[in-house]
């Protein structure tokens, strides 16, 4: 299996490049690192990355949240959040924007390891059901419902 490419979003340039140093020695492919919510974007589009580390509050006009919105709609690129905030807005803010995983600064490389892989499994099953079935779960909720339909289908009482 191939390296996982990751866009970096932060922007304070020494953590950004912390970050990309942790993900280039665990063995991921960092395809960028941006500061911006703007460069964000055009970076995700350019690069198309298989996941991107989300910093929610960036310089400039759009932040995190809204980057990882319009990334999401446009080319459903998975997020995973990477902040120093857990306040309930910020949160409830970041939760409709349906990202993988909400990581607080600051983290481990193990702690960012094990995001990482479960994202990148969540979204390669995802994409599977969309192959399949032509359906995509939404939510925690819509996922455990097609795998209890799936368990159902592929598991006949015994007798």
């Amino acid at each position: 299996m191939s390296a996982a490419k990751i866009l970096v979003v932060e922007d304070e340039l020494i953590v950004a490049t912390t970050i990309a140093n942790k993900l280039s020695r665990i063995g991921y492919i960092v395809t960028a690192k941006v500061t911006s919510g703007s460069q964000a974007i055009a970076k995700a589009i350019e690069t198309k990355p298989d996941l991107i580390l989300m910093d929610i509050f960036l310089k400039g006009e759009i932040d995190g949240i809204t980057a990882a919105a319009q990334i999401r709609q446009q080319l459903n690129i998975p997020v995973i959040y990477l902040t120093a905030y857990a306040d309930h807005n910020t949160l409830e803010r970041a939760k409709l924007t349906k990202p993988l995983a909400y990581i607080i600064k600051p983290f481990n490389e193990i702690e960012l390891q094990v995001a990482i892989e479960l994202a990148l499994y969540q979204n390669k099953l995802e994409r599977s059901l969309i192959a399949v079935f032509g359906i995509l779960p939404m939510g925690s909720e819509g996922f455990l419902t097609v795998v209890i339909v799936l368990i159902t289908m592929t598991h006949k009482p015994a007798g």
